[in-house]
């Protein structure tokens, strides 16, 4: 005669406060810094639109989910915004215990004909090349604020830096050596446990970013810490700066140079080392070996669009 087997225990009806705090906590550590800021930012929006339309916003309907999608690209809002902010939506409702949306087929169904409507191209800012980056440093002055300024342009640039790298660089991330600098970046977007990131950056002769960073950090007494600091109205230094602030210097710097400022973002430096790589004549893999692309389709598209009317087939006959 088989014995019967004995019945599992009941699960509890709810877990300590503790453990489900620590497990969330350690769910929202998988996301960066900058995700976990745009889901904020992103749920609160959606909960006051729930709040304003008298329906629940967690757990929240497929159908009220799609509803928003509506909302949202009849806003304005690009295909990027709107499947960031499901996503945010969707982040939320597993973080709680309900289910996501990525399987709904109202909501992927939303998502699909937004996209086929308005379509998903990126709003491309132009590249920071290097003879824009030329002319745009050029225009810094030798206060405080303009060594800080030309120092992160020609820096952001020479590295290939997202802006977010760029503003955690510390001076201990940058060992000097003969001819340009080796950097560690701790942390990045396609390095989120902190394996660390080597890259090397030449000083050159003309940009001389390192000589830029030297200048800087000198005249502002930074010896430890982080390098990029705000630099108030009477010339003292504050906390490190945002990425924010890497955006503001662009557009500003371009516009001083008689470029059109809306053109340009802070993803401009990382864009025009890439294109200037590009023009100069070298392939994906070494100019991956600065900008750290995991996926060099997306590095290619770089190459492509800057060597468009290289070699074109109809240079001997248009």
């Amino acid at each position: 005669m088989t014995q019967a087997l004995a019945p599992l225990p009941a699960p509890p009806e709810m877990l300590p406060a503790g453990i489900t705090q620590a497990a969330d906590m350690l769910a929202a550590a998988a996301l960066s810094p900058s995700t976990l800021r745009a889901y904020r930012t992103s749920c609160t929006a959606f909960s006051r639109w729930c709040h304003a339309q008298g329906v629940a916003f967690l757990p929240a309907q497929a159908e009220t989910v799609a509803a928003y999608v509506s909302m949202l690209m009849q806003a304005g809002k690009r295909a990027a915004t709107i499947s960031l902010a499901v996503a945010a939506i969707s982040c939320a409702h597993e973080l709680a215990g309900h289910d996501g949306f990525g399987r709904s087929r109202k909501v992927k169904d939303a998502l699909k004909g937004m996209r086929r409507i308005i379509g998903t191209a990126p709003d491309k800012k132009a590249p920071a090349t290097a003879d824009r980056l030329a002319l745009m440093l050029a225009t810094c002055g030798d206060d405080l604020a303009g060594l800080r300024n030309r120092a992160l342009l020609a820096l952001g640039f020479a590295g290939a830096f997202r802006r977010s790298e760029l503003v955690a660089l510390a001076v201990e991330d940058i060992q000097q050596v003969d001819g340009g600098a080796i950097v560690t970046i701790r942390r990045s977007k396609t390095d989120q446990e902190g394996a660390d990131q080597t890259i090397g950056i030449l000083n050159g002769s003309r940009l001389r970013p390192l000589d830029a960073v030297t200048a800087w950090c000198e005249a502002a007494g930074i010896a430890s810490g982080p390098i990029f600091r705000k630099v108030t109205k009477d010339g003292t230094l504050g906390a490190p700066i945002t990425a924010q602030t890497v955006a503001q210097v662009v557009k500003a710097a371009a516009n001083r140079a008689g470029l059109d400022p809306s053109e340009f973002s802070g993803h401009s430096l990382r864009s025009g080392f890439i294109t200037s790589g590009a023009e100069a004549g070298h392939d994906a893999i070494r100019i991956a070996e600065v900008s750290r692309h995991k996926n060099l389709e997306v590095l290619r598209g770089y190459v492509t669009r800057a060597n468009l009317l290289k070699d074109h087939a109809g240079a001997s006959f248009m």
